[in-house]
């Protein structure tokens, strides 16, 4: 059937058999990641000034500093852990895929999470510390041979995970308390840091990076259960129907946007009253029950948007293109950010703050839209999704086997 403009923009499907509220959603996390990231590029010491905790939130009184506060709470692990419930999506998709073909399991999808895991590594030493593909690919690998498992071996890994990672956060808590109230603060940044992004070189970015691997790769290691725990859920919300366009699927919308804002909103607000000892509660527990609320959220505007106007059209454009996006994105906050580019960080400093990185935010996410929209008339795949395709098609197709992943 033809469609037409009264069709809902969520419901409809794209040429290539995909929902497109999932592209809509995924350039939604992929955007919204950015967020956070913007303050990560231009605050002092960039990643290493975050860790040192340089990068606090200014708080409420003044008005740059409660704009700044607003933005950042909106964004600060929302997105993150949408972008990873998403990727938990992904998979179950790919492997109903598979399912459907009489294509053994996990077979090249294993190719596809080390090429994952390849370009992570690849972009934590070239542009961005807090690379988040590396955590991906290794949790993915988990999460394929999971579904090679029953329904109730699965949610007990689920259930266990998000367990434990709560009892871990709470424990990191409870130690960030003792240590502030034992005078335990951090330094700050050392200049020599400051000076490293704001003029030093590309190769001793780099170099530095290298140096310090094992302290800016440690939030994937920590929140390994969280990753887990969200790539299953949305593999148990795919199942379920929740991106479906029919009226089961606005119900459980509608329920995840009111369990998720219910429930994340209020515990956010009591992350920010404990602030700084509730940053781990906030980013890390707070975070994802608000990123169920927010697809729920972005799911019903979806559902009532007739047609596919510029804005649609762009995120799901850059959904589509979420791989190249994310990479994109970093690598030209890099290059106006620090000082082997435009260096915008040192030049504009605290004066523009917080206004020149929001709109640092809001032009690149125009870039982004209009840039994967124009790059789709051409080409079927983002950049590094074309790449990826190749590497993985030049390995040759899997044979099938008997039977079907169960």
């Amino acid at each position: 059937m033809t469609e037409t403009l009264s069709t809902p923009a969520g419901t409809r499907h794209t040429p290539g058999g995909r929902l497109a509220l999932l592209d809509v959603l995924r350039g939604t996390a992929v955007l919204g990641t950015l967020m956070t990231n913007v303050w990560v590029f231009t605050a002092p010491g960039a990643e290493w000034g975050i860790l040192t905790g340089s990068g606090g939130m200014p708080g409420f009184t003044s008005l740059p500093g409660g704009a700044e506060t607003l933005f950042r709470l909106a964004a600060d692990g929302k997105f993150l852990s949408m972008l990873t419930i998403l990727f938990g999506v992904g998979i179950a998709i790919q492997f109903d895929s598979a399912a459907r073909r009489g294509l053994p399991w996990p077979g090249t999808y294993r190719g596809r999470a080390l090429f994952l895991l390849a370009e992570g590594t690849v972009h934590f030493i070239l542009v961005f510390a807090w690379d988040v593909l590396m955590g991906y690919a290794v949790t993915a690998l988990l999460v394929a041979w999971l579904l090679t498992r029953s329904d109730r071996a699965r949610s007990r890994v689920m259930w266990w995970a998000g367990g434990l990672h709560l009892l871990l956060m709470a424990g990191l808590t409870a130690a960030l308390v003792v240590l502030g109230n034992e005078g335990g603060g951090g330094g700050g940044v050392p200049r020599e840091v400051v000076d490293l992004y704001a003029h030093g070189g590309y190769a001793d970015q780099i170099a530095f990076r290298l140096e310090n691997a094992v302290a800016l790769r440690m939030e994937p290691v920590l929140t390994f259960g969280l990753l887990l725990f969200l790539f299953l859920l949305g593999v148990r919300l795919y199942r379920a129907g929740a991106f479906g366009a029919d009226a089961a699927g606005r119900r459980i919308r509608t329920r995840m946007l009111g369990w998720g804002l219910g429930l994340g909103v209020p515990l956010t607000a009591l992350s920010v009253l404990a602030a700084p000892d509730g940053f781990l509660l906030g980013r890390y527990c707070a975070a994802p029950l608000v990123a169920v609320g927010y697809i729920g959220l972005i799911g019903t505007v979806v559902d009532r948007v007739r047609g596919e106007g510029p804005f649609v059209k762009g995120l799901t454009s850059v959904g589509r293109t979420a791989l190249s996006a994310y990479v994109l994105q970093n690598v030209l906050c890099v290059l106006v950010s620090y000082g082997i580019g435009l260096g915008l960080a040192a030049r504009l400093g605290d004066p523009g703050r917080p206004w020149w990185v929001m709109g640092l935010w809001a032009v690149v996410c125009s870039v982004l839209m209009a840039g994967s929209a124009l790059w789709l008339r051409r080409f079927s795949k983002g950049p590094l999704e074309s790449v990826q395709s190749r590497i993985l098609r030049g390995r040759g197709r899997a044979r099938p086997r008997e039977g079907r992943p169960s």
